[in-house]
């Protein structure tokens, strides 16, 4: 189940892993954060960057406490845990919004390969697309660059291998936040923003065509 918490010292499934993002609606995170050290900088002009929508979702996603990256042992074990429980949590609360938008799961047993699918609807279509990432070696200090492959070359809001281009304000609010910070963040105030300001652009400019539109001029 999604929603169940191994209690092993090894690393969950992958199965329980996947994870789901949206527009959330939840009570007060205040107290949760101050349990944890603190809640995030989200407030006033650190989050100038972002809309209403990705402010509420950030808030309702649990902080991460370890500060470990891939090469350090049991303690990235305990940060994996974390993770999971981050992405656990955001499935749980955009299943009850009814708003998923990406599948994530670890690719790899070591927790440092990251691949699923994403996807954004556009005039009442879904658009989809890989996704994947490995975490640094400097993770947590250093976010992991999000990849859509399919996209690559496809705008200039993208660098070479079809990594994702940021917002500026992105890196000072990690950096602040971590080790607080971990991949469910990261895709909520990274890719969720990114898809929505580029896809609709992609596809009225036709650069991006809809799954059935490609079928369908493949069989003429």
């Amino acid at each position: 189940q999604a929603d169940r918490v191994p209690s092993s010292s090894s690393p969950p499934p992958t199965s329980t892993l996947q994870a789901a993002t949206g527009r959330l609606v939840a009570p007060s995170f205040l107290a949760a954060a101050a349990s944890r050290g603190g809640r995030p900088g989200v407030g006033g002009r650190r989050m100038e960057g972002w809309d209403s929508g990705t402010k509420s979702a950030l808030t309702q996603i649990p902080l991460l406490a370890t500060r470990a990256g891939p090469r350090d042992g049991a303690a990235w074990t305990q940060r994996l845990k974390e993770e999971y429980r981050a992405l656990i949590a955001y499935t749980n609360m955009n299943k009850a919004s009814d708003s998923d938008w990406f599948r994530i799961s670890a690719a790899n047993p070591e927790g440092t390969r990251w691949s699923g699918r994403c996807w954004y609807v556009h005039n009442l279509r879904r658009y989809e697309f890989d996704l994947q990432f490995d975490i640094p070696v400097t993770y947590p200090a250093t976010a992991p660059e999000i990849e859509l492959p399919q996209l690559d070359g496809k705008t200039h809001k993208m660098y070479r291998g079809g990594k994702i281009c940021l917002t500026v304000h992105f890196k000072p609010l990690w950096a602040k936040n971590c080790p607080r910070f971990g991949i469910a963040h990261g895709l909520c105030l990274g890719l969720a923003p990114w898809l929505a300001a580029e896809i609709p652009i992609l596809v009225d400019s036709g650069v991006v065509k809809h799954k059935d539109d490609e079928a369908s001029s493949v069989e003429s």
